[in-house]
């Protein structure tokens, strides 16, 4: 079998896109998937996503991990899909997509895409991390020198802790730095750092508003090791958190095909 991808990165996150409105690929091959997605077999990726029909949207996003099983949402990954949405000249400024956390929009332009989140009721907050749902569940933990801390080692730990092992979790490591947010983060799924997760990003930025740390009362500015994002939000009196965007890059790498 034949199959024609586009490769995307969102700020380092990278993405294999398949065009699958005439429902060729199997979505149960979760075999395939982790092997399109391996880096020393296959096209290699942090995941993979299928562009599909939904009805009464422009599309339907359909989300795997590297590990070939279907997940939760992906910031990174609904802003690369909407760039490609548009390379298939499905959408135009705008696109209204459906993914397995329900609607989703984003709005287009040359240089970024801004995608919008689901609103967030609370966040957990523990002794040592808080806990936050962003589409994903997101573990978010403040470190000192988190350029230097060893995030693969500590990620793993805790997402294979007791406490996270069963349902997983991604795992957020954060530090202040001047007027940004610096995030490194441990994915389930791929298992292993990536260079940045949207969901995380999100998750992040949502804890240092609800600790004040930044003088903006309605955005943060976050880096990643693959670069720059942006998150929008509304925090409400409750602590709660609506109209939340997050924004950055997201990249045409190389179109392919591979024989499978």
């Amino acid at each position: 079998m034949k199959i024609i991808f586009d490769k995307y990165e969102g700020t380092g996150n990278d993405f294999i896109l398949i065009d699958n409105r005439a429902n060729l690929f199997d979505r149960k091959n979760n075999f395939l998937v982790a092997q399109l997605c391996n880096r020393k077999f296959g096209i290699g990726a942090d995941g993979l996503m299928l562009l599909q029909n939904k009805a009464n949207f422009d599309f339907e996003m359909v989300y795997y991990n590297a590990d070939g099983n279907e997940s939760s949402m992906c910031g990174n990954g609904g802003r690369c899909i909407s760039a490609f949405a548009k390379r298939l000249e499905l959408v135009k400024e705008k696109a209204n997509f459906y993914a397995i956390d329900g609607k989703h929009e984003s709005i287009i332009s040359e240089k970024t895409i801004r995608l919008k989140m689901n609103d967030v009721s609370h966040i957990d907050e523990n002794e040592k991390y808080y806990f936050i749902q962003t589409g994903s569940p997101h573990y978010v933990e403040f470190i000192d020198d988190v350029e230097n801390f060893n995030v693969f080692e500590n990620g793993k730990n805790i997402r294979n802790s007791d406490a996270f092992k069963k349902e997983g979790t991604n795992v957020n490591f954060i530090e202040k730095q001047n007027q940004e947010l610096f995030v490194r983060t441990y994915e389930r799924g791929v298992e292993n750092e990536t260079l940045s997760c949207g969901t995380g990003v999100t998750a992040a930025a949502l804890v240092a508003a609800q600790k004040n740390i930044f003088s903006a009362t309605d955005y943060c500015d976050v880096k990643t090791l693959g670069g720059k994002l942006r998150v929008y939000y509304k925090k409400n009196n409750d602590n709660s958190f609506t109209d939340i965007w997050l924004e950055g890059a997201a990249t045409f790498v190389f179109k392919g095909e591979i024989d499978v």
